[in-house]
């Protein structure tokens, strides 16, 4: 892309906006939070790969902001609104699902499932080419009729979820479907066993792809989806 002054007036806006999701941490940082002198339980996972692996498809300033500042506040937060509950010290997918639907808990409920998605997304992304195994395979062929199928109605799901939130992959009643979710929901939450997902908020995509959403999806399904950790989960699943 070029670097023309418009863009620059963007990014940098961009920039400053993002700046207040909380504090920048090195890609690996694995230390849990402290919270009035207590070790809490969730911690900012490390991530899967260097932070520059996936570019030149997502960008190292990308990772950045988003791995160190977005998903770093949404453990932060997380910890700071368990600290001195019964959630203290319940494992993260233990306190997605005990807050969904509680209107009392709407806040641990979006910073928790925040934490949960985006490890999840990290994973799904992979800097090496991969394919689904010949059992995942065969699965996608009978439920959508061929891969380049369920990669276009992947690509449709995420597009077309409108604001913020996610595409997924996952498997369902036995069958393997593809589902959308707004903001902070998610499939763990609902009884779905996840697969795959890809993350359409502007702070996925905007530094790399500005308001070039369908490029930044097409990137990923074609470039960097990870089917190794997707076969992994389909075995998981035992369908």
């Amino acid at each position: 892309m070029s670097e023309s002054a418009p863009r620059e007036v963007s990014r940098r806006s961009f920039l400053q906006a993002a700046a207040v999701a909380g504090a920048a941490v090195s890609a690996g940082a694995q230390a849990p939070a402290l919270v009035k002198g207590k070790t809490v339980p969730i911690e900012l996972p490390a991530l899967p790969y260097a932070d520059n692996a996936l570019a030149p498809h997502i960008s190292s300033n990308t990772i950045g902001f988003h791995y160190g500042k977005h998903h770093k506040a949404y453990v932060d937060n997380t910890n700071k609104l368990i600290a001195g509950t019964d959630l203290a010290e319940a494992k993260l997918e233990d306190i997605v699902k005990a807050a969904w639907g509680k209107p009392e808990k709407k806040g641990l409920f979006n910073n928790s499932a925040q934490v949960w998605n985006h490890t999840f997304y990290w994973n799904s992304l992979s800097p090496k080419s991969t394919s689904p195994s010949a059992q995942l395979k065969a699965r996608i062929e009978a439920d959508f009729g061929s891969f380049q199928k369920l990669r276009d109605d992947f690509a449709n799901a995420a597009v077309t979820q409108f604001g913020s939130g996610w595409a997924w992959l996952v498997v369902d009643g036995g069958k393997l479907k593809l589902m959308q979710t707004a903001n902070a929901e998610t499939p763990l939450a609902t009884g779905q066993h996840a697969l795959l997902t890809v993350d359409v908020w502007e702070h996925a995509y905007y530094l790399d792809y500005q308001n070039r959403r369908p490029d930044y999806v097409a990137t990923v399904l074609d470039k960097i989806l990870n089917w190794e950790f997707a076969s992994e989960n389909f075995a998981k699943a035992g369908v």
